[in-house]
């Protein structure tokens, strides 16, 4: 800082640096990093627990298939939105193809979640302490724990919804109106994420509508929507092109792949996402938001909730898909708590309320990160019947269906390989190689270039839409298919062998390897039956 100090020797005022206070480098500092220090301690240690832990067991299902996706990059995909293709396929050019490099990005994403829920307690009044409970809170949540744990949508969606959320609660506390095109900018990419952030951005929206009607009367909010919509309008393109197969897979899914439950089994449910005993702490973030006078001016938040739960029970979604608007709840309710001095000694002191979530969260976590030996979390699992909770309708072992599609893919391809480098080199160049499902598409595309396996031929959601490409291929080695399926496009198939991985989901046990000759007919008039959408 520069000053004028006119009773210096000489005819003009010299200017002189002034060395800054000790007050004024304090104050710099926080400017800087506004938040509890324990917060950001607590991020450090999201990311670190991510970096200790994300390479055990092995890649899950649909890490396999994002990878696949990002070797195609597109403005679309009939299942998923395209930036967890550009995420996969970048994490690989950059870092490389081993599990911890193609997990680094959900790991980071974990600190960000640490840190926006001690940033929205701060923006809601919260203290020092409100803070921390917020950030411990997230840090975890066994949702937030399983999910940055492996490269998925999931990891990033809890991010671009509560980042979006914190931009409207810095608006809603005075913040300057052009942050509506920030929260455009992140809300756009939020549904190029996942296409749930159309159903967050319809919560705010109403809770906006009614909570806090006047930011409708600026430019700045439908320039923010515009910018948002820009981003997404790629993406619509591809899927108005291609007949809106999304819409399709959806209605295909829903009360058949997906398990269904009742409304007040899904509400229950939504306490094991974030700890039953976080759960009293999101609850009282929700009357903070809605009934107490002190957070009532943020009840746009409250209402995006409600309405967001609504549209879940309606469409008989998964019980985590409402997973990421739990930030914003935990951090309004460590900041209510704070204010009726639940923390302090005459309720139940802070260091108590602390050990026990620590608790609880040392519990939980081997059924949400991969720490335990295999055979130990096989009785762990048992004890806790996590079975008794279920999102999707598949067979299920002694493993969570979360590890159990993290074991199998490996010991397939090897077995493929052995099949397809068994064949005399002229049919081994007019052979394919076909996969049942993505998960095992995904594998051989992933690990097949190490065993001098061509890419996967697969009917399977995108792969389908992939279609057989240019190929003439005569030879066909299939894993995972049925016989009868095979017969019909084939004179000759040959069972060769059967996989069995230890610890994999049933689905992938005892899984058959055909060798087919002789087509019937040609790829192009026999793919249209090779596709299906599940």
């Amino acid at each position: 800082m520069l000053r004028e100090i006119s009773d210096l020797p000489g005819d003009a005022p010299a200017a002189v640096a002034e060395v800054p206070s000790a007050d004024q480098a304090t104050v710099r500092l926080a400017t800087l990093f506004p938040l509890d220090p324990w917060v950001y301690t607590l991020a450090a240690i999201a990311t670190l627990v991510h970096f200790c832990f994300n390479h055990g067991y092995g890649f899950f299902r649909d890490e396999l298939y994002y990878a696949a996706c990002g070797q195609h990059l597109a403005w679309g995909y009939v299942d998923h939105a395209p930036l967890i293709a550009v995420v996969a396929h970048f994490t690989r050019v950059l870092l490389g193809n081993s599990l911890p490099a193609l997990r680094f990005v959900p790991a980071l994403s974990a600190a960000a979640k640490v840190l926006l829920g001690g940033w929205m307690a701060r923006e809601m009044g919260g203290s020092r302490l409100a803070q921390f409970v917020a950030a411990l809170t997230v840090l975890i949540a066994p949702i937030y724990l399983a999910f940055d744990n492996f490269l998925s949508m999931n990891a990033l969606e809890p991010v671009f919804w509560m980042a979006s959320a914190a931009i409207v609660l810095r608006i809603l506390n005075g913040g300057d109106r052009r942050l509506w095109l920030l929260f455009g900018l992140v809300a756009g990419l939020g549904i190029l994420n996942k296409h749930s952030m159309l159903f967050f951005g319809s919560g705010l929206a109403l809770g906006l509508l009614l909570a806090a009607p006047r930011q409708f009367a600026n430019r700045w909010i439908w320039l923010g929507a515009a910018l948002s919509m820009a981003l997404f309008y790629p993406n619509f393109l591809w899927e108005m092109r291609n007949g809106w197969p999304t819409i399709a897979l959806l209605h295909s899914v829903i009360g058949t792949k997906y398990t269904s439950v009742t409304p007040w089994e899904f509400i229950w449910q939504q306490t094991l996402l974030t700890l039953p005993v976080s759960a009293p702490i999101w609850v009282a973030g929700l009357w903070f938001l809605l009934v107490d006078r002190a957070g009532r001016c943020y009840a746009a938040l409250g209402i995006a909730y409600l309405v967001v739960l609504g549209e879940m029970l309606a469409l008989h979604g998964k019980i985590y898909y409402l997973a990421p608007a739990y930030i914003m709840l935990l951090a309004a309710g460590s900041v209510w708590l704070e204010r009726q001095d639940w923390f302090a000694a005459k309720h139940w002191p802070a260091p108590a309320a602390i050990a026990a979530l620590i608790m609880a969260a040392l519990t939980a976590a081997p059924l949400a990160l991969p720490i335990l030996p295999v055979r130990l979390l096989t009785r762990y699992a048992r004890f806790w019947n996590v079975k008794a909770v279920r999102v999707e309708n598949v067979p299920q072992d002694d493993l969570p269906q979360l590890f159990g599609d993290m074991f199998g893919w490996q010991e397939q391809v090897t077995a493929v390989a052995q099949v397809y480098n068994s064949l005399p080199p002229a049919e081994r160049a007019q052979a394919a190689v076909a996969a049942y499902n993505y998960g095992e598409a995904g594998a051989i595309d992933y690990f097949g270039p190490a065993y001098g396996l061509p890419s996967a031929l697969s009917g399977h959601n995108q792969y389908g839409f992939w279609g057989p490409g240019k190929s003439s291929d005569d030879i066909v080695v299939a894993i995972g298919y049925r016989e009868e399926f095979l017969r019909q496009f084939f004179g000759d198939v040959e069972f060769k062998t059967k996989v069995s991985p230890q610890y994999a989901l049933p689905e992938e046990q005892h899984v058959p390897i055909f060798l087919c000759r002789k087509p019937k007919m040609s790829w192009a008039e026999a793919w249209p039956r090779w596709m299906y959408l599940n």
